[in-house]
């Protein structure tokens, strides 16, 4: 039996594709690409500009991190080098090379929806918190990550209801330049099932790697669109002892991802 979380796998392998001296944001209540932005901070990428909530911190040398439950959590201003504002100042923006998105829904190409489900006439069924401003940063962030903490038809889903966060469109070529969108979109969406990423022809969603125990058709039961299947999946790479202990002790010792 595995001595490690799904979620702890989620975020340790997210924490090996971020590069020292990125700039990258962490929101507030999402614990998983928080611990993968700190545990790459704390391994390989000392030189790294991590926007926790308000304020631009370093963290290098820190022994733990604290659990920030809002944007506004003022206790970060403890390790700030500068204060962010990111309501209004879209040179912040532009500065970014990571960021991280969820949704209620996510389609084959990329697009997620926090808006909400349609329900009768002009009435939502489900009404989500709105696009927060994942809207600008998928457009001028470098590269960012969808993730997500369920997979489910009704969550992965072949067209989004609404589109909050453009990934890919429809797939058409080039449509981001097109659209002079500065950020190259989705590099992954990492799920408890899998790693996704997207053909570079048809910028589809493609299964990269299954995580230990779950097979092909768990994947595809739960997804309900037709993901690009490649001829051999690897497994997704487990947690190494080293990344445990320093998850654990440094960056979630309230076990939020256990």
């Amino acid at each position: 039996m595995a001595d490690y979380s799904v979620k702890e796998l989620m975020a340790c392998w997210l924490s090996r594709d971020l590069v020292d001296k990125e700039s990258s944001a962490v929101g507030a209540n999402f614990p998983i690409p928080r611990a993968a932005v700190l545990l790459a901070h704390f391994i390989h990428g000392p030189n790294m500009k991590i926007t926790m909530g308000s304020f631009s911190v370093n963290l290098e040398g820190v022994n733990q991190v604290m659990t920030s439950k809002y944007f506004t959590d003022f206790r970060p201003v403890r390790w700030a080098e500068s204060a962010a504002n990111f309501s209004f100042d879209l040179f912040t923006f532009h500065k970014l090379d990571v960021f991280f998105i969820s949704g209620i829904q996510i389609d084959a190409y990329g697009n997620t929806n926090l808006i909400g489900i349609p329900g009768n006439g002009k009435k939502f069924k489900f009404r989500g918190p709105g696009s927060i401003g994942t809207t600008t940063l998928a457009a001028l962030a470098r590269r960012y990550y969808i993730v997500t903490e369920h997979h489910t038809p009704r969550l992965f889903v072949e067209k989004c209801d609404y589109i909050s966060a453009l990934g890919f469109g429809d797939g058409a070529p080039d449509l981001r330049q097109r659209l002079c969108l500065p950020g190259k979109g989705p590099k992954y969406c990492v799920t408890p099932l899998c790693i996704f990423d997207f053909s570079p022809k048809t910028h589809r969603m493609r299964i990269c790697s299954l995580h230990p125990g779950i097979t092909l058709d768990q994947v595809m039961e739960n997804t309900a669109f037709e993901p690009e299947i490649p001829d051999t999946i690897p497994e997704t790479s487990p947690p190494k002892k080293m990344e445990l202990d320093i998850l654990r002790q440094r960056v979630d010792p309230e076990g939020l991802l256990r």
